[in-house]
């Protein structure tokens, strides 16, 4: 069978390479200059995995991992997601295909059991080990060993009877607040908590991290490259979690309007051994790339002068309250009480399929340890602190 092709006049598609989709384009030659034109400033890269500084003028960059060294990211995010895996065995259960639902809960309550067996205080204190941590260790194991008892409650009991198994007394005897005696701290709070532990972590150290740069932020240009967890999500400025804390670090200094997400564009591997060279090849491909999407923007202001420019902070994040029927953005916290709002949180980033699901309120606590000078110790950690956790450990665990 003989391919399509349709017809292209050579003259205008030649018209149309002359200025874009050509690497000896006019708009080429305009990245590739302006890129030149700002080859002193500083370029800050992220990837999903580390974080790259271009002091600029061809001077060496650094580097910081922050994703992939994140201690404790994955036995904290192991609890975070066991609300949504109830939910999973619920909509399985509703959906009457074939009963997996039951094989998939006795796998869970049995990973649930070992788990429990593991955690203890001296694992966080003196194997997990995170600095941002320090001092509250005992405080999350017993979080931590109450949340998977609570668990092996609810699955202990749609095991021995599968008909006790709905979204509804999933919510009423797990989710949330206030539903049952025996429920004195919410599955919901434990959610926020352990997210919340994440994004403390990583706040933590990149904000300490860029602060010994010295970065002038006011001419730092920013690139957020590659995807950024699931293949929806981070695309925007408000969705993506390491723009958040990059605009926290910047206390306000970097405008919105000079960090970009590209998430096409191409990212370097986690550097080995300090070999620094991939990341310095790929420098004036990312200051083209920058440079280029600032010359187009100023092109539109040129242009157009007697009409509304665009600003990335119009339309920003609300408020929300019981009467609050549907958000468009993640709400505003309004401090570590407000319940409503994070709780909120969760349910957009399980619907929006833009948000990161571990960014639910990493740009909180960003903003919490920016306020208190970088300090965790002196941030409340909502669903941890001030919760009524049963001690589960004796003194020496």
């Amino acid at each position: 069978m003989t391919e399509y092709q349709p017809f292209e006049s050579p003259e205008l598609v030649d018209l149309f390479t002359t200025y874009t989709a050509n690497p000896k384009s006019i708009g080429s030659a305009l990245s590739a200059t302006m890129g030149q034109v700002t080859a002193d400033a500083p370029l800050l890269v992220a990837t999903s995995t580390d974080l790259a500084l271009y002091p600029g003028n061809g001077a060496a960059p650094s580097v910081l991992g922050f994703r992939m060294s994140t201690r404790g990211f994955k036995e904290l995010a192991g609890v975070s997601h066991l609300g949504p895996a109830l939910a999973t065995l619920a909509a399985l259960k509703g959906a009457e295909l074939n009963g997996i639902w039951r094989a998939d809960a006795d796998r869970l309550l049995a990973a649930v059991e070992r788990a429990r067996q593991a955690n203890i205080p001296a694992l966080w204190r003196d194997v997990i080990r995170v600095g941002a941590y320090s001092g509250r260790e005992r405080d999350i194991a017993n979080m931590i060993d109450y949340a998977l008892a609570v668990t092996e409650r609810y699955l202990k009991a749609i095991v021995a009877n599968p008909e006790h198994l709905s979204f509804e007394t999933l919510r009423d005897e797990y989710l949330d607040d206030g539903a049952r005696e025996d429920l004195p701290v919410s599955f919901n709070r434990i959610m926020i908590a352990t997210f919340y532990l994440v994004g403390l972590d990583t706040s933590h150290r990149l904000i300490s991290w860029l602060d010994e740069q010295s970065i002038d932020w006011t001419r730092t240009m920013v690139i957020v490259a590659g995807q950024q967890g699931r293949p929806t999500a981070g695309v925007t400025w408000r969705t993506n979690s390491v723009a958040g804390m990059v605009l926290a670090a910047s206390r306000g200094a970097l405008a919105l309007d000079r960090l970009y997400i590209a998430p096409h564009a191409p990212t370097f591997a986690t550097p080995v051994n300090g070999d620094l060279s991939e990341v310095m090849r790929l420098e004036p491909e990312m200051r083209a790339l920058w440079a280029g999407t600032r010359a187009i923007v100023e092109l539109g202001g040129s242009m157009f002068p007697n009409f509304p420019a665009f600003s990335p902070d119009v339309g920003g994040a609300q408020t929300v309250s019981a009467s609050t029927m549907a958000i468009g953005e993640m709400p505003t916290i309004s401090g570590h009480d407000d319940w409503f709002a994070m709780i909120t949180r969760l349910r957009m980033v399980m619907e929006d399929p833009r948000q990161l699901l571990s960014g639910v309120v990493s740009d909180f606590a960003a903003q919490n340890l920016v306020a208190v000078g970088n300090d965790p110790t002196k941030v409340f950690i909502p669903g941890l602190d001030g919760e009524p956790y049963p001690e589960a450990f004796a003194q020496e665990a």
